[in-house]
């Protein structure tokens, strides 16, 4: 069987983005297990505000096409949802909107296994806002999301100078969360 192809995403550009740091992570954890990784920076993706009156007047940007066809041909995806008020980032929330839009041929969201993870500096983790982006990726794009989500609170101390976790405990939720994704990909690709 060949290898999943799994994409890899934070919902932040910054550059000291502890998101980025996740996603970094979790790309080598997945690489190391033969994943076939696709690091895929939102930044070089830039999308005007979502505007129906804008889609009608000037269609769908063609960065949308490019992400489309980007997540399309995936099995599996990583989404790293850093937390805004409780929320998910305008520029996760934007994305995922213009996407959606794409008619062209092909799924972005189903037929695939989408997993979650936060990394924020505070106690909670990101936990509230990887609640929204689980409703928005089910209930309203039909994804398939795996249940168990890693949440990394106090993210400033929790990755060491290579951009492991610090966190035994966490560090163990996050291996078991890739091999949830890679084992749930090949189950989806065998289909």
């Amino acid at each position: 069987m060949q290898n999943p192809k799994i994409l890899v995403c934070s919902g932040s550009s910054r550059s000291a983005s502890l998101n980025g740091k996740l996603v970094a992570l979790v790309a080598k954890r997945l690489a190391i297990l033969d994943a076939e990784v696709t690091h895929l920076s939102l930044k070089e993706y830039p999308l005007p505000v979502y505007d129906g009156d804008l889609e009608e007047s000037d269609g769908v940007p063609e960065n949308a096409c490019k992400l489309k066809r980007l997540f399309h041909g995936q099995d599996g995806v990583f989404l790293s949802c850093p937390e805004y008020n409780a929320g998910i980032t305008p520029l996760m929330k934007n994305t995922l909107d213009w996407i959606s839009r794409v008619k062209e041929p092909g799924e972005a969201y189903k037929n695939k296994v989408f997993a979650l993870g936060a990394a924020s500096p505070g106690g909670f983790g990101g936990m509230r806002g990887l609640i929204g982006m689980r409703t928005i990726l089910e209930v309203g794009l039909g994804a398939m999301v795996l249940p168990q989500m890693v949440s990394i609170p106090r993210a400033s101390g929790a990755f060491d100078e290579k951009g492991d976790l610090t966190d035994d405990r966490i560090s163990g939720q996050l291996d078991r969360l890739v091999d949830a994704l890679l084992r749930a990909t090949r189950i989806e690709m065998s289909h």
